[in-house]
């Protein structure tokens, strides 16, 4: 794995909300991706959630992608690969945090003629906010303009609230909640498969439709900095969870959303190695 992360890179991620780093994976590395991240969402079936919440979609939105969240929590491979405290150190050295959670891992997989995926922001849909949340995006197939490949707006995390529309089809709905941004450019990301994305949970961005006849599959996951507080959100909280927290508690439960780095600590929690 490469999991060297340069100050040009952080400087880079620090102006535009997002970073690239190809070849992230070796070919065995990433052959080991794509069969964990099958098996996982196979064993799923049509739960997007381990406790077996199914969550509401309307038929545009089940052709944007096929979402299986939080695969660590019943597959022992996926736990291994999203526990790592490599990706943990690299997700808070760009971030500029001392400790980082998982918030969720995501398994996002667009059809054949998928849908594009609308404009939008990540962090205001979570159970807290912070200008400092991050997410992993890693590629399993090449991706392409072709197949959906992800496009930012370079700097949107800098000015961003927590205003955030729905991914519904009309995908430039987050430029009505932020004008300012309609006439900026967009970047697309083009990666082979192994590569991945880093991306500030306020930079706003969306992905291109699949006008292929085949899927592009991808692994995701959203990073919460370390002493994060519950703003009051369910998300991805149970019912129960939900009630057991007041708005401003610390999100500091680990088998929930376990910490995988933090710079004081003189070992390592969840090696892989």
């Amino acid at each position: 794995m490469n999991h060297t992360i340069t100050d040009e890179q952080i400087q880079f991620y620090q102006d535009n909300g997002f970073v690239v780093i190809h070849d992230f994976l070796s070919e065995d590395e990433l052959e080991t991706w794509r069969r964990y991240v099958g098996e996982a969402v196979a064993s799923r079936g049509k739960r997007k959630l381990a406790d077996g919440r199914m969550m509401e979609e309307d038929n545009y939105y089940a052709r944007v992608f096929a979402q299986r969240i939080n695969l660590w929590n019943d597959h022992d491979g996926m736990r291994r690969l999203m526990l790592d405290d490599r990706l943990g150190k690299m997700a808070a050295d760009l971030a500029q945090v001392d400790g980082i959670r998982i918030w969720h891992d995501q398994a996002l997989i667009k059809p054949a003629w998928g849908n594009p995926t609308a404009w939008h922001l990540d962090n205001p849909y979570w159970s807290f906010y912070s200008r400092a949340a991050i997410s992993l995006w890693v590629a399993l197939d090449d991706v392409t303009r072709d197949n959906g490949c992800l496009y930012f707006i370079p700097g949107a995390h800098k000015s961003a609230t927590y205003d955030n529309v729905g991914i519904g089809s009309n995908i430039g709905d987050l430029f009505n909640a932020y004008p300012q941004w309609a006439a900026q450019e967009a970047v697309s990301i083009e990666m082979k498969a192994g590569s991945c994305s880093f991306h500030n949970g306020l930079c706003a961005h969306g992905a291109g439709a699949n006008m292929t006849p085949y899927v592009r599959r991808a692994m995701t996951c959203a990073y919460m900095p370390d002493g994060s507080t519950f703003n009051g959100q369910q998300n991805i909280l149970s019912p129960e969870q939900v009630a057991s927290y007041e708005i401003g508690d610390v999100l500091d439960d680990d088998a929930q959303m376990p910490l995988i780095y933090h710079r004081s600590k003189d070992y390592l929690r969840h090696s892989t190695r």
